[in-house]
């Protein structure tokens, strides 16, 4: 029977680490891991499966522990507390600026916030809360900007289509749904973890019992009006949800032709500029940058961001 991760490690810490710790310290499972942020399976030990804990200590010393715990072989990660924060995040949650915000993609606040933190001595909970969910002006700036991404494309599933392309219509329209997909994970307040588990991510939100058959419509609809009608369905709820937060006056949820040309959409352009005005709108660093191995470089996620946003 599957262990999830975080029990496993829970059991770890209480079993086999604490005994063997004197003094103040601070244990957690965060980080990278299908198992910090709930996704893990039976599958999830078939490679790179630990019993694992990171300890933070005032200093790094050696902390003696057995090679394998209930059958599974063990990993302690040993680091002070700041330290690892820093080369974690890439700043200092303590006090983090908007560049901090914007330079920092979510799948890394996801693991920083998600977990669980077994022992805390030395205030690594106190951390995890100021990062907790983007500070209001940001959030509504990254709201904006998945809105943005919305309305650059959703014209062209009936373009693309119109013009007989229907597997181009097709490819726009599953851009499209991951773009909702993230949106909705942005208003609910979650950080959006990267592509395996957005789908796990969404899933587990109240908005998408009613948004699910929509994007799955849309992905399994083999004729542009089919594709569009189950987008517009989709969009329009997530309108609705924008006007629940209360974060701006009310929007008109429904969507209309894009000028005179036979598609309808949204207009997400009104969201972005009831969230904010005539800001100009770029996003944070996983809105415009798609490779992992730029959003996997903490410096040059800050690097890009610095000249994206000048």
């Amino acid at each position: 029977m599957h262990v999830p991760g975080i029990e496993l490690s829970r059991r770890f810490y209480a079993e086999a680490v604490a005994p063997a710790v004197d003094g103040p310290h601070t244990a957690a499972l965060v980080g990278p891991g299908s198992e910090v942020l709930g996704f893990d399976t039976a599958r999830s030990t078939d490679h790179d499966w630990t019993a694992r804990v990171f300890l933070f200590l005032p200093e790094v010393r050696d902390v003696p522990i057995p090679g394998t715990f209930r059958n599974h072989p063990t990993k302690l990660e040993v680091a002070t507390l700041d330290e690892w924060v820093r080369g974690f995040l890439g700043f200092d949650p303590r006090h983090p600026g908007r560049h901090d915000w914007l330079a920092t993609p979510t799948q890394v606040f996801a693991e920083f916030t998600g977990g669980a933190v077994h022992h805390d001595d030395l205030g690594f909970e106190a951390l995890r809360r100021r990062v907790a969910w983007y500070p209001g002006d940001v959030w509504r700036y990254v709201l904006a900007c998945q809105w943005q991404r919305i309305g650059q494309e959703d014209a062209f599933v009936g373009r693309c289509g119109e013009a007989g392309d229907e597997l181009g219509s097709a490819v726009v329209a599953a851009r499209l749904v991951r773009d909702i997909m993230r949106l909705c994970l942005l208003m609910a307040r979650r950080y959006p973890p990267y592509s395996k588990w957005l789908g796990s991510a969404f899933a587990r939100l109240p908005a998408a019992a009613a948004l699910a058959p929509h994007l799955t419509g849309a992905l399994a609809a083999t004729d542009w009006r089919e594709r569009e009608r189950h987008l517009v369905a989709a969009c329009e709820n997530v309108a609705g949800q924008h006007n629940a937060l209360g974060l701006t006056d009310p929007v008109d949820p429904r969507a209309s032709c894009f000028f005179d040309r036979p598609f309808r959409v949204i207009h997400a352009e009104r969201f972005v500029r009831s969230l904010v005005g005539d800001t100009p709108v770029i996003g944070a660093i996983d809105q415009f940058v798609d490779s992992t191995d730029v959003l996997g470089h903490r410096t040059l996620t800050r690097v890009v961001v610095d000249c994206a946003h000048g």
